[in-house]
């Protein structure tokens, strides 16, 4: 079969202010919504496409976070993905442990095309996608912003310094994607309805071989200075004055 594996990562939703936690141990989640991460989302929706065009038969989205991730897997699915895995787990990993749980799945599924979101906005590491190409030993492209798929290769185009770069890599392969590659499509209430009936399994950590002990601890999160007020200068004189006041010049 002909599948395709897309990477969906639960993040607080891109609208809401992110608040720290008054102890500096993360930030605030409960009572707060929850959503894909949006580069995931387009992931997905791209995967949906080339499905959608004839070069797949399955798409399959997995995920690894706390029970609640369901919420999310249940949206993926509702926009069209076939099946979809948790990894369910309450403990933050590292890019590298989330590769190697991508890794054994990849293994046991099979795709030839897996795409992940470049980057997360809670973290932005962007490390993932990379990492478990490395581990898969399959090609990768980074950043997406085009894939066209034809005879066993993809052509993708991403953005560069100096403007676009096109290149092609044979598949399998693993992609990352960037936000201007499409624009995820609505799910629609009969769509909810049905994803309620689709296969979304549920699996731990350590059936994977891998350990839940990140390979770093997080010893505080501090939310950035508060930006002090702008004043309004009337002259050149002044502002080489309060700047000289602040010791910037």
């Amino acid at each position: 079969m002909r599948r395709i594996m897309v990477g969906v990562k639960r993040v607080v939703d891109y609208n809401v202010r992110v608040r720290v936690k008054p102890d500096n141990t993360g930030v605030v989640t409960e009572g707060v919504k929850m959503s894909i991460n949006p580069f995931d989302e387009i992931a997905l929706e791209e995967a949906l496409r080339i499905k959608e065009k004839g070069f797949a038969d399955e798409v399959l989205a997995v995920s690894i976070g706390p029970a609640d991730t369901q919420q999310q897997l249940r949206t993926a699915l509702a926009m069209g993905a076939d099946r979809a895995i948790l990894v369910q787990t309450d403990a933050s990993l590292g890019s590298i442990s989330i590769a190697r749980v991508f890794h054994k799945i990849a293994e046991a599924e099979q795709p030839f095309l897996t795409i992940l979101g470049k980057q997360a906005i809670d973290d932005d590491n962007g490390q993932t996608a990379q990492m478990l190409a490395a581990l898969l030993d399959r090609p990768q492209a980074v950043s997406c912003s085009k894939v066209e798929l034809a005879d066993g290769k993809a052509t993708v185009t991403r953005e560069v310094d100096a403007g676009l770069e096109t290149l092609e890599i044979d598949l399998p392969a693993v992609l990352s994607v960037d936000l201007r590659l499409n624009e995820p499509r609505y799910v629609k209430l009969p769509d909810i309805m049905k994803a309620k009936k689709k296969p979304l399994d549920v699996k731990a950590v350590a059936d994977f071989g891998v350990p839940e002990a990140g390979a770093f601890k997080t010893v505080k999160i501090e939310p950035p200075p508060t930006r002090t007020k702008g004043i309004i200068v009337k002259d050149v004189a002044e502002l080489v004055g309060v700047l000289q006041q602040k010791g910037l010049i």
